[in-house]
């Protein structure tokens, strides 16, 4: 691909942040960011600045031609942008207690994607973004929205049904992370073939069955 492309990270001061950014610098000849803007709240302003300084380090040492931004200004960030990747907790962490120990102190499951917990953190989550959604809409309306935030697929759900922005996909990163994990447990060679089936959504999800080299 030559097209260059600009990325807007909506909760970039997350701790997710670095990771995301070492997937760019490992496929930059198949996925060329040329502009990665991180996009916080004035909260979030300490970590966003922290983590800001460590991804400028990693581009440095990736040596990668990549301009990395940092804003408060959601507005500012997304104008043009081709790809717009939201991991935001509304809240913040003080929130995310809530979320799971009231629940558990009635004897219920306390989890930020599932249960009475995954309903609060949806309730507080979905109208911000379709705030962005409104934005992305006016300021890049070509652009893909990828949503990691949880509840990931409450969230995807809400933005198809009660939106006309279709440009929108809900990703979460557990069954990547159980496919690895069964990698390593196999002791399987990177030329072997693994695939797995399964079902379920976000952290409520099931294995049937896994399948190697065939």
């Amino acid at each position: 691909m030559s097209q260059k492309l600009k990325v807007v990270t909506i909760g970039g001061g997350s701790s997710y942040t670095p990771e995301l950014l070492e997937g760019f610098i490992k496929r930059y000849h198949e996925l060329p960011v040329s502009e990665l803007w991180l996009v916080d709240v004035e909260d979030g302003k300490e970590k966003l600045d922290i983590i800001f300084e460590l991804c400028q380090r990693m581009i440095d040492n990736a040596g990668v031609p990549m301009k990395l931004y940092k804003t408060l200004d959601r507005r500012e960030a997304l104008k043009d942008a081709d790809f717009v990747t939201t991991q935001l907790r509304v809240g913040q962490l003080p929130a995310r207690e809530l979320d799971e120990r009231i629940p558990l102190s009635h004897g219920y499951l306390g989890q930020e994607t599932n249960g009475a917990g995954g309903l609060f953190k949806g309730l507080r989550t979905i109208p911000v973004i379709f705030d962005i959604v409104k934005d992305v809409e006016e300021l890049c309306p070509n652009a893909w929205v990828i949503n990691f935030t949880n509840p990931a697929g409450m969230v995807t759900e809400a933005v198809y049904r009660h939106t006309g922005f279709k440009r929108f996909i809900g990703v979460c990163n557990i069954p990547i992370g159980m496919k690895m994990f069964i990698r390593d447990v196999l002791m399987l060679k990177d030329s072997d073939d693994l695939s797995i089936d399964l079902f379920g959504l976000n952290h409520m999800v099931f294995i049937k069955d896994v399948l190697v080299n065939g």
